[in-house]
């Protein structure tokens, strides 16, 4: 449970640390590890680069869908062929959006005076 930013597993894991230390006598205080597990920091590449693999995967999966239906296939319904073209459109219209945004950033930065 996370109550203000401190996590209480953590509170009981360092009180128990403390317990342990304090039941047996040594000259060294006991260290205490306040710090969380090093967890790789994400790049913005692999980011950007899983998103636009979502974006492809879900116009591929619109498009297969649109060709069955249009073959006739009976397992393929025409609403879950408009779904799937409607979240790929959209999918890439986001896509347009971010792709926008960071354009028009980059000609701020390319702007600025030092």
């Amino acid at each position: 449970m996370r109550t203000g930013g401190i996590d209480s597993s953590q509170i009981q894991a360092m009180i128990a640390q403390l317990k342990a230390h304090a039941t047996r006598p040594s000259l060294t205080p006991p260290v205490i590890q306040t710090e969380a597990p090093a967890v790789p920091k994400a790049q913005f590449s692999d980011a950007l680069q899983k998103s636009l693999e979502a974006v492809n995967a879900s116009q591929v999966k619109a498009a297969d869908l649109g060709t069955k239906f249009a073959l006739g296939d009976d397992s393929v319904s025409l609403s879950d062929t408009m779904i799937a073209m409607q979240k790929a459109s959209i999918n890439f219209q986001a896509t347009i959006q971010v792709r926008n945004k960071l354009v028009s950033s980059y000609h701020e930065i390319m702007n600025m005076q030092v």
